[in-house]
């Protein structure tokens, strides 16, 4: 239930009471002149016609140009005095962890902050995440709290129209780009391409077209999970040795497991993140989630074939990161190249991104971030040139270079 609030609010100087809707009319008419468009955007709203007024979400404190910083920025707790089911779903999923996730990165602090809380880079997207309340305060302290609701990075505010957050186009912002360009991969796939259609009406909105939001988003559950992942690793370990090894590898170089293949701190990170299942159930809960959703257009044999194959493409993805990976490590082994010191152990760390010390180990991180990541998610997505071209091409591509580069530098040292 929604919390009835209300406000009364004298004016001295005219000796005036005013009721909820009044006080409302209030900031109407004032912030018609200061800020036009939120104004414009909540008359468009439901929340306008179902009367909730500005203090519902923002208190009843900020009553003047003097005392701004007595307004309230809602944060999902807030969404979730009306939406509740809702809030709790976006509390169980990968979406409510991503602040946490861009700040367990190893080379986060290094950014410019405006990149990151500034949200200007990282902190653009990742600002969906929940956030402690320390944070909250950071972020108000540099920018009125922007980015601390959450909820309105899909339903953009203040409108918080729930058609817009139905488009795809309520994803492109974020999903599109270097590692995870599913809106390009989407939009290009015969999927897209016809639900772009029926957006132009060439189609009618009668026809089949399954949006982001069909295959992630079933039935409006706001948990949005994955069987595979964001970085497609899973366990149970699988029964094809060779598979399993290379997963070890990469595992190895994402330092969720040391040399001897036990494990470390940072895999309390990654179950803290929800990056990854861990366990054979959790991912065959997604994965029949999957395939019921694909079965309301294709038959179910058709389904889990397709599928299958992405796992294959996993499978052989997995094989050339862990032969670069594998490369890389023995040139630290053998003294050929120096192993940064803040690398925790003798593998190179695929989470440093950019600020990988060398070009042979910034082209790893490329070949794991952006081509790996190509190459799985364009075939779930059903986009063959991202697939081929942009993922497998290039990892093949990458892993040409690094051996090479590596001979030469194995050359050099003798």
């Amino acid at each position: 239930m929604r919390k009835t609030l209300f406000y009364t609010i004298l004016l001295s100087c005219l000796g005036t009471v005013f009721t909820p809707s009044a006080f409302a009319q209030v900031c109407v008419e004032c912030h018609k002149k200061v800020t036009p468009g939120i104004v414009n955007d909540w008359l468009l709203s439901k929340h306008n016609k179902n009367k909730i007024s500005c203090s519902e979400c923002h208190g009843d404190q900020h009553r003047s140009a003097q005392d701004v910083a007595k307004v309230k920025i809602p944060t999902p707790d807030t969404c979730a005095n009306c939406h509740e089911a809702r809030v709790k779903q976006f509390e169980a999923g990968k979406h409510a962890f991503a602040w946490a996730a861009m700040k367990a990165m190893p080379t986060a602090h290094w950014q410019p902050m405006a990149l990151m809380e500034g949200m200007k880079g990282c902190g653009g997207c990742h600002k969906i995440g929940l956030k402690t309340e320390s944070e909250i305060k950071e972020l108000k302290k540099g920018g009125a709290g922007f980015g601390v609701a959450s909820c309105d990075a899909c339903h953009t505010r203040h409108t918080f129209s729930v058609q817009e957050a139905k488009q795809p186009q309520a994803c492109q912002t974020c999903h599109m780009g270097f590692d995870h360009p599913q809106w390009e991969m989407y939009s290009g796939s015969k999927h897209g391409v016809r639900y772009l259609l029926k957006q132009n009406k060439t189609l009618p909105q009668t026809a089949s077209a399954p949006t982001c939001q069909t295959c992630h988003m079933q039935g409006g559950n706001h948990e949005v999970r994955t069987p595979w992942g964001f970085l497609a690793v899973r366990l149970p370990m699988p029964e094809d040795k060779q598979w399993a090894n290379d997963r070890v590898t990469i595992l190895q170089a994402l330092g969720v497991l040391d040399p001897d293949g036990k494990p470390t701190g940072r895999l309390d990170v990654v179950k803290a993140a929800d990056v990854a299942r861990l366990t054979q159930e959790s991912w065959q809960k997604e994965r029949d989630k999957m395939i019921k959703t694909c079965n309301r257009c294709h038959s179910i044999n058709f389904a889990k074939a397709e599928l299958a194959k992405g796992d294959q493409i996993i499978k052989e993805a997995d094989r050339l990161m862990a032969e670069a990976i594998r490369t890389v490590a023995g040139l630290y082994r053998d003294g050929i190249l120096p192993k940064p010191k803040n690398y925790a152990y003798p593998f190179p760390d695929l989470l440093t991104f950019h600020d990988a010390p060398t070009t042979i180990e910034q082209k790893l991180f490329v070949m794991f971030l952006e081509h790996r990541m190509r190459t799985f998610q364009g075939t779930f997505h059903a986009n063959p040139d991202y697939a081929l071209w942009y993922g497998w091409s290039e990892m093949q591509r990458d892993l040409t270079g690094i051996k090479e580069k590596a001979t030469e530098m194995r050359e050099k040292k003798k």
